[in-house]
């Protein structure tokens, strides 16, 4: 789940074009003197997330993730992202569940839209993400075509695992439940298909454009399990609530903005291009990186603010289950940051089990 950059400034049309890829100088970046507002993550469980992890290796090599590379999952940590998003549950069958689901969605990502050296060809993201929708969606092709489709699935590790991970998924959701999070996966793959064509073409999103398409491109699929996890059921009304909905929908934005803001050391070293946040911002407003990063930051409390308000709002008519769902919901935006601000994944020269960054703490 990524992000990109490019040239000039303010008021530049939608169909401006790429510059030679700028990268925003690492020295120029202090990451640690924002302020992004969260509360702490309300459990750390080093052991659980360890154990969690070697699950998840097993289940990588057994599909074919990540292959020579398993190191990758080790050091991602997925097992602590679900310890740290998920306190409703200590459950270690239930919480690998949604590990599982989250090795499946990244692994996607870096096979087929970011990873040349996992396979990544960008000639064929748009057709291999229609594939994993097909998959996802279990379309049913006629009978003597039926056979081919299913072949094709049971020969690439990224549709293995996703099929795989979705099952699993099923074992614990209701039909209306798992409903909600194939919907949001769908969602999510258009998205990495609409950047995809950006890369095509060469084109530099505007911030709203960038904005918009990462309310599609966001943690939305992790989102929508949280009463799974808690077992029990969020109303299928109160999830068809616009206004709940958007409260959601804000908060998974939220996240992505962290993610991008603390993903922008990973970035500035990949080959290729790469979107991101702060650079789009950086490249709109003619401004240094480190102001960027502050912009970015502002962007992310202003996300929260609005959810918090949001929260507040339905929490006054709502029954036991929304409100429960919408703590939930900050419970994993807090878990989120934390397990951002420790994954080697997005922070080079950390370590996996690494303490949680102080200010979660405050």
């Amino acid at each position: 789940m990524s992000p990109l950059n490019g040239p000039t400034g303010i008021g530049t049309s939608a169909a401006r074009r790429f510059a030679p890829h700028v990268r925003v100088a690492d020295a120029a970046c202090d990451i640690a003197s924002l302020r992004l507002d969260c509360p702490p993550p309300r459990r750390e469980d080093p052991l659980l997330a360890a154990r969690i992890n070697e699950r998840l290796l097993n289940w990588a090599d057994q599909v074919g993730l990540y292959h020579g590379q398993l190191e990758r999952v080790r050091a991602a940590d997925f097992g602590n992202l679900a310890v740290l998003c998920y306190p409703e549950s200590d459950d270690l069958d239930l919480l690998t569940v949604p590990a599982r689901c989250a090795l499946a969605i990244w692994a996607l990502d870096d096979h087929y839209c970011d990873d040349p050296s996992l396979g990544a060809v960008p000639a064929l993201t748009g057709t291999r993400l229609a594939t994993a929708s097909a998959t996802l969606d279990r379309v049913r092709l006629p009978a003597r075509y039926e056979e081919r489709f299913e072949h094709a699935t049971r020969t690439d590790p990224v549709l293995i695992g996703l099929r795989s991970a979705v099952g699993h998924l099923a074992a614990i959701t209701s039909p209306i439940q798992l409903d909600r999070t194939r919907h949001s996966l769908l969602t999510l793959f258009s998205a990495l298909a609409q950047e995809a064509s950006w890369r095509a073409a060469r084109h530099q999103p505007r911030v709203w454009e960038y904005l918009v398409n990462r309310q599609a491109n966001s943690f939305l699929p992790c989102l929508t399990v949280i009463d799974a996890l808690g077992t029990y059921r969020l109303p299928p009304a109160d999830w068809a609530d616009p206004r709940v909905r958007q409260a959601v929908g804000t908060a998974a934005l939220a996240s992505c903005v962290a993610n991008d803001i603390y993903s922008l050391d990973v970035e500035n070293h990949a080959a290729g291009q790469d979107f991101n946040l702060p650079r789009a911002v950086a490249e709109e407003h003619s401004c240094t990186a480190q102001e960027a990063l502050r912009i970015s930051a502002d962007l992310h409390n202003e996300l929260m603010d609005r959810f918090h308000a949001r929260s507040e709002e339905l929490a006054a008519g709502a029954g036991p289950e929304l409100r429960r769902f919408l703590d939930g919901v900050l419970a994993w935006c807090a878990g989120s940051l934390a397990w951002h601000r420790s994954s080697p994944r997005y922070r080079s020269g950390r370590v996996p089990g690494a303490a949680i960054h102080p200010e979660d703490r405050t």
